[in-house]
């Protein structure tokens, strides 16, 4: 069975401060670089995404083979729906 003894204890609160400052110390060195990293990243998946939305959206518009007629003996023109009025509102003070 072991003591504690005083000598000991200090030498625990010892490593446990030393820890703690060599880890706060490459925390700075290393997460500014951690976190660059991590933004360069979702910046170029964030491209990828777009330019694979372009494509898809382009790709579309082009491979439509779609003919519209417009025949002049049409007896009823379209209508178009009329969802309401437009009211501009003026603040009163």
């Amino acid at each position: 069975m072991q003591t504690a003894s005083f000598t000991g204890f200090i030498e625990t609160i010892f490593y446990i401060l030393a820890f703690y400052y060599i880890f706060r110390f490459l925390a700075k060195l290393l997460l500014p670089l951690l976190v660059k990293k991590v933004v360069q990243k979702a910046g170029e998946n964030f491209q990828q995404q777009q330019q694979r939305s372009q494509d898809t959206s382009w790709n579309q518009t082009q491979n439509k083979d779609e003919a519209i007629f417009n025949t002049g003996n049409s007896k009823k023109p379209r209508e178009t729906k009329k969802v309401g009025d437009y009211v501009d509102y003026e603040e009163i003070d």
